[in-house]
């Protein structure tokens, strides 16, 4: 199959394009060039030929949040994605699959979720997912087959959060961050790329998922399980000042948590290889 990736060099976008190309798939990787403004009339010719689109553009949100970077993390979400949308929408025989990533952020910190319930975080990582979510949402007027996978905190030994806690906790500076007691839904980097895997191949999947693993956990549960399979105590709190100190609105962001499951994945038979955290801690603290 012949796939066309965006964000391909980020560290979600490095495991996947290493497993499709392991299975056999033709990887067309975009990059900013190729998404931005000026390029948007050559899109189209790029994404010719190909059977799936996957998205997974998107600045990081652990950035210190000054107006312009937010508008930065708006365009090379929303305003991608609708470029995507546009360009697909143009070929006489548009990609079978168009995969759009988003965020548990899309809800509120209070309450559990499952794709059932309907995205109510009031905040700007709430709004900014629903609006990418909905302009995801533009390819169905095309016919094709769209797909949304709300990513929970991906894990994994070689980037995204664990590359930044490893060296703090191993140094016995690991804790929870303010009183811990924000719900941490979380994902393996290896069940992540897998579930991209699977919906290549079942086409009875359509619509959102939220891709976490099936126990969601406090930042305390996860704090004390990271020192424990690191044999490191985690008692040295973070608190909140210091994040906003130097994230500023974003420090809030990274502090609260939501508690999100995936009702869907069972669903369509779907099996996580890492359904419990500590499990999957000591994979990646073996492989780091």
């Amino acid at each position: 199959m012949k796939i066309a990736v965006t964000g391909a060099t980020g560290f979600v976008g490095t495991h996947l394009v290493k497993n499709l190309k392991q299975g056999g798939h033709t990887v067309v990787q975009l990059g900013r060039p190729d998404l931005s403004q000026a390029a948007a009339n050559k899109l189209a010719s790029k994404l010719s030929d190909c059977e799936a689109v996957i998205n997974l553009a998107g600045e990081p949100i652990n950035r210190r949040w000054t107006n312009s970077y937010k508008a930065q993390m708006i365009s090379s979400r929303v305003a991608t994605t609708e470029r995507l949308v546009q360009a697909m929408g143009e070929l006489d025989s548009p990609p079978g699959l168009f995969v759009s990533t988003s965020a548990i952020g899309a809800f509120a910190s209070h309450g559990c979720y499952t794709e059932a319930d309907a995205p109510n975080g009031t905040d700007f990582l709430g709004r900014l997912a629903r609006d990418w979510e909905r302009a995801a949402d533009e390819a169905r007027s095309t016919g094709i087959r769209t797909l949304v996978f709300r990513f929970g905190l991906v894990l994994g030994s070689d980037g995204g959060l664990i590359a930044q806690l490893l060296p703090p906790f191993r140094s016995g500076l690991g804790g929870p961050v303010g009183d811990g007691s924000q719900y941490f839904s979380w994902i393996h980097i290896a069940d992540l790329v897998a579930v991209y895997l699977h919906a290549l191949e079942d086409q009875s999947m359509d619509g959102v998922y939220h891709l976490c693993a099936p126990q969601p956990v406090t930042n305390r549960e996860f704090t004390r399980l990271l020192g424990k399979v690191l044999n490191r105590p985690a008692r040295l709190k973070v608190p909140l000042f210091m994040l906003k100190m130097m994230y500023g609105e974003g420090g809030e962001a990274m502090a609260s948590g939501q508690c999100v499951r995936s009702d869907r994945l069972p669903e369509c038979g779907f099996q996580f290889q890492y359904p419990e955290l500590e499990t999957a801690l000591k994979e990646i603290v073996q492989g780091n």
